[in-house]
C-alpha cells in the first residue's frame, strides 16, 4: 500500500528541513529533495557537528562535574553556591544528551535510539540549554541586588530564597520543553536508511504549533533573559566603575561573562528569528545547516560556564588542589564563593 501525502508548494515548514510524508504499509517516511538530502550528508554535518560535541562533551563533563562536587560539599551554603550548583547540574544534564547526538551525526544523521529517546533526548537539549540562560540571569541578578542594592536585598538574598527559585526555573523549562515530548521527532527517510531524529519534520504537520512554540520560547527564554542580564552587568560595570581601579579584576570578569553569553547564545537564536522572518527559509529549510552549526557552539556556553564561574576563583583553585593534589594537609576552611556570585582573584577583590 502506497500513500503519498504531498503539501502545496506555498505551504511553509516548521523549524526544520521541510519533508514530504509518504506512507507506505503503514509506516510513514520523509521525502526530501536530492539537495537537501546531500546537505544532510556534508562534511559540515556529519563531521564538523559532531566533532563540536565531543570536544564539548570531553572539556564540559569532567569541569562541571568537578566543579558541582566542590560546590556540593565543600563550599559555604550561600545565595551564589545554590545558584552555581544548579547551573553545574543543568550543564551537565545537556552535557549528558551530547553522546546521543554525536552518535547520530557520526553515523550520518541515522537515529538508532527509537523515538521515545529522540523525543527525550531533544527535550532535555533545549530544556537543559535554556534552563542554563535562565540561571544565568539569576545569577546576574543576584549580583546586581548584592553590589548595587546591597543593604536593600540583604534581608531576601538567601540560599532558602535561592533554592526556590531554582525549582521554579526547572519546572518552567520542563513546561517549555513538554511539547517536544508530545509530538512525534523522529521519521525514517525515504529510500535510504537513515532515520532523521528532529531536523527533518513533515512540511504540513503543526506548522502553527511550531512557529508559536519556538517564537514563544525565544522570547521566553532568550531574549527576555538577555534583557535583564544585559541591564544587570551594565549596571553592575557602572558601580565597579565608579569605584575605581581598586575593582578592575572583577569589571574584566564580569565583561567577560557578558561576551560569552552574547557569544554563544545570539547566532542560534538569531538564526532561528531569521528562519521565521523569511518565507523562503520557511519554504525550504536553507537556513537550518547553518542553525545546526549555531546550536552546536552554543553548547560551548557548557564549557565556559565552569571556568568563568568556578575556576577563576583563587580560593575554587586553592580547594581543588588541596583535594586531589595534597592530602596530608588537612584543612576546616570551608570554600567561599562570591557574595555577588563573581568569582574573584583573590580576596581583596571581594566587592561587598
Amino acid at each position: 500500500m502506497f500513500t503519498r501525502q504531498m503539501a502545496p508548494e506555498i505551504t511553509p515548514c516548521p523549524r526544520a528541513i521541510p519533508g514530504e510524508k509518504i506512507t507506505i504499509n503503514n509506516i510513514t517516511y520523509l521525502l526530501i529533495h536530492n539537495a537537501t538530502r546531500s546537505q544532510l550528508n556534508s562534511v559540515v554535518t556529519v563531521r564538523l557537528i559532531p566533532c563540536l560535541y565531543t570536544l564539548v562533551f570531553l572539556v564540559g563533563l569532567p569541569s562541571n562535574g568537578l566543579a558541582l562536587w566542590v560546590l556540593a560539599t565543600r563550599a559555604e551554603k550561600l545565595t551564589s553556591t545554590v545558584f552555581l550548583m544548579n547551573l553545574a547540574a543543568a550543564d551537565l544534564l545537556l552535557i549528558s544528551v551530547l553522546p546521543f547526538k554525536i552518535f547520530y551525526y557520526f553515523l550520518g544523521n541515522n537515529w538508532p535510539f527509537g523515538e521515545g529517546l529522540c523525543r527525550v533526548t531533544t527535550a532535555f537539549f533545549y530544556g537543559n540549554m535554556y534552563c542554563s540562560v535562565l540561571l544565568l540571569t539569576c545569577i546576574s541578578v543576584d549580583r546586581y541586588l548584592a553590589v548595587v542594592h546591597p543593604f536593600f536585598s540583604r534581608s531576601f538574598r538567601t540560599p532558602a530564597f535561592a533554592a526556590c527559585t531554582c525549582t521554579a526555573i526547572w519546572l518552567c523549562a520542563a513546561v517549555l520543553t513538554l511539547p517536544l515530548i508530545l509530538q512525534q521527532q523522529s521519521y525514517p527517510l525515504y529510500r535510504a536508511n537513515n532515520t532523521l531524529c528532529h531536523d527533518v519534520l513533515p512540511r504540513n504537520e503543526d506548522d502553527g504549533y511550531y512557529f508559536y512554540y519556538f517564537i514563544c520560547l525565544i522570547a521566553c527564554a532568550f531574549l527576555a533573559p538577555l534583557v535583564v542580564m544585559l541591564f544587570s552587568y551594565c549596571s553592575v560595570l557602572r558601580a565597579l566603575l565608579d569605584n575605581g581601579k581598586r575593582y578592575a579584576y572583577s569589571m574584566k570578569l564580569t565583561a567577560l561573562v557578558l561576551f560569552t553569553l552574547v557569544a554563544f547564545y545570539t547566532p542560534s537564536n538569531v538564526l532561528l528569528l531569521v528562519h521565521y522572518s523569511s518565507y523562503h527559509s520557511k519554504l525550504h529549510g536553507n537556513l537550518y545547516i547553518s542553525y545546526m552549526v549555531s546550536l552546536a557552539i552554543s553548547t560551548f556556553n557548557s564549557c565556559a560556564d565552569p571556568f568563568v564561574y568556578y575556576y577563576v576563583s583563587e580560593d575554587f583553585r586553592d580547594k581543588v588542589r588541596r583535594r586531589f593534589f595534597n592530602h596530608s594537609k588537612k584543612t576546616t576552611t570551608s570554600l567561599k564563593t562570591s557574595k555577588e556570585t563573581l568569582p574573584q582573584k583573590s580576596s581583596k577583590d571581594l566587592l561587598v
